[in-house]
């Protein structure tokens, strides 16, 4: 199955209520700040909206949590790798999105066969503090060129007007974050998106 071409990320449920009902097919929850049965709820809820909305849910960073609730994606960095159980996540039928920053970073993601290979940043960002500087378009056009079939995902500072720019370099697909959550009116943003991601 081909992924849809835009791909946000909330770190609560409560942004799908909002945001999958105008039309987002492909959505990341990353939360940060809740363990347990807590984190668990919020990843059954959020899988519950995906299904009603025909919506596909990947589960940033717990990955246990994902096989123990039946999710179908997880994301994960390449810190979650160094603990990470590949063989548990593939046997439990996940599919895998990974980080990538650097050619050693995109060696390693390679070799445990992603399902997609997100880089980033590709301009600044203020999401997080990363050591990270921006990485721009013509690494988006390198990484395309090595990772062939596999979906490109492009990440940090995207923006509605900076998107035809990254498909243009050889993403398949743009994520974000900020420029809807910060944005005034986010469901109209969301749905900015949706047309120019068409």
């Amino acid at each position: 199955m081909s992924l849809p071409r835009f791909y946000p990320i909330f770190d609560h449920t409560d942004w799908l209520r909002r945001v999958l009902p105008l039309g987002v097919k492909l959505v990341q929850l990353r939360i940060k700040d809740l363990t347990g049965e807590a984190l668990n709820a919020q990843i059954t809820q959020a899988e519950s909206l995906c299904r009603t909305h025909g919506a596909t849910l990947v589960v940033n960073d717990h990955w246990q949590a994902a096989i123990d609730t039946g999710a179908t994606w997880v994301h994960l960095g390449q810190e979650d790798l160094d603990t990470a159980d590949i063989p548990a996540m593939r046997r439990a039928g996940l599919k895998l999105g990974l980080s990538t920053h650097d050619h050693a970073e995109l060696d390693r993601a390679l070799s445990h066969d992603p399902d997609y290979v997100a880089l980033g940043p590709v301009y600044p960002t203020i999401l997080k503090k990363m050591k990270w500087h921006e990485q721009g378009l013509d690494k988006l056009t390198e990484w395309k060129r090595l990772i062939g079939d596999v979906p490109l995902v492009a990440i940090g500072g995207m923006s509605v007007e900076r998107a035809g720019g990254a498909y243009a370099a050889g993403a398949d697909i743009v994520s974000a974050v900020t420029d809807i959550t910060l944005n005034p009116d986010p469901e109209a943003r969301v749905q900015h998106w949706i047309e120019v991601t068409r």
